[in-house]
């Protein structure tokens, strides 16, 4: 796969948004934006990918992100998350996009929007259609990772097929793969002494290495899963995420990226402080400890996370929180390499 050509003069770059359409909706009046998505100097929003989930308005801002994108004034490439309404695949936070809501049935983010039947399959199309990564000359935009090895077998594969058969057709594979390795009675019996806790918070499990090297087999043996959720690898101890025990640990691949030119990826929740990440984060480590929040990653310092954890305010609203919040939606601007974020706040990069 060849990355779809990023639309050409000044962008400003939108970071994760998680389904909170008020933040959005502010930060785009900050960055000079119309309603209707135009700007007096010609410039366009791209998106990191991740619009929906956790915040209370998922439908409004997928709706407003296709309109502006068929409307030809934004760009969106796909993130995990999209990719699993597309796989019908039901998740922690994802229930508002179902018709059995299965949140809601726990009790769960009882405060999130619902789209129409019609909406969902307008929804389902718009997914689609996004490409996994966008590219010009002077910049790249990946949601997870920009990845060269995944880059390279999509562009072999990927031609003529939609990104659903791609990741079908891996996913099969490592299934046949997991079945017929020697890893397979190692995760059987891991499974059979630990499975019924894996989905507790409440109830620490040892590391299980034959399921973490199945997992990071699964990962990164999909190029759609690499570019869209990451470079993982077998974790050093397990940690509790998006419902469950995790046994493979997300790995900053942009230490190794060594190309010309500068990348941009949402993905991993980056804190505005070290506080908030020891009160909010789900247990991982932090990639981006000791680089200021404005600050470029990578050896060439080129490389830089637009995600600024506002999906985490739906945690904070549930604790009796509200502005200022720790959680932030941040954009972008490039060239001028100036971040600007809902509430305001503007900040220049730096080396």
């Amino acid at each position: 796969m060849s990355p779809d050509a990023l639309l050409p003069g000044p962008l400003d770059i939108v970071g994760d948004v998680h389904g909170e359409f008020e933040a959005l909706q502010t930060l785009v009046s900050h960055l000079g934006y119309g309603t209707d998505g135009s700007h007096p100097d010609q410039r366009h929003l791209i998106f990191v990918g991740d619009l929906c989930d956790r915040g209370p308005d998922s439908p409004g801002v997928v709706r407003y992100v296709a309109g502006l994108v068929a409307a030809g004034r934004a760009q969106c490439v796909l993130g995990n998350h999209e990719l699993n309404l597309l796989r019908g695949a039901t998740k922690p936070a994802n229930g508002w996009f179902f018709a059995q809501d299965h949140d809601r049935a726990l009790g769960k983010f009882l405060e999130c929007q619902q789209p129409t039947a019609a909406e969902r399959e307008g929804f389902v199309e718009f997914f689609a259609s996004l490409p996994l990564a966008l590219e010009r000359a002077d910049l790249r935009v990946v949601h997870a990772a920009w990845h060269a090895a995944s880059l390279a077998a999509l562009k072999r594969e990927l031609p003529g097929r939609k990104v659903l058969e791609v990741y079908y057709q891996h996913a099969a594979a490592s299934a046949h793969w997991a079945k017929d390795s020697q890893l397979a009675a190692q995760v059987q019996q891991e499974y059979r002494d630990w499975g019924r806790l894996l989905a507790e918070e409440n109830q620490p499990v040892p590391l299980l290495s034959g399921i973490g090297t199945q997992d990071e087999q699964f990962q990164m043996s999909n190029p759609v899963r690499v570019l869209t959720s990451g470079v993982e690898r077998l974790a050093i101890s397990p940690f509790f995420a998006s419902g469950k025990w995790r046994m493979v640990d997300r790995v900053a691949w942009w230490q190794d990226y060594t190309d010309d030119v500068p990348v941009l990826f949402g993905h991993y929740w980056r804190w505005a402080s070290p506080e908030s990440a020891r009160r909010y984060s789900r247990g991982e480590r932090d990639l981006f400890a000791g680089l200021a929040l404005n600050e470029w990653g990578g050896p060439r310092r080129n490389a830089f996370c637009v995600d600024f954890s506002v999906g985490v305010r739906y945690r904070e609203r549930l604790a009796g929180g509200s502005n200022p919040y720790r959680g932030r939606l941040g954009a972008l601007r490039w060239p001028e390499r100036e971040l600007v974020f809902d509430d305001g706040e503007r900040l220049p990069l730096k080396a």
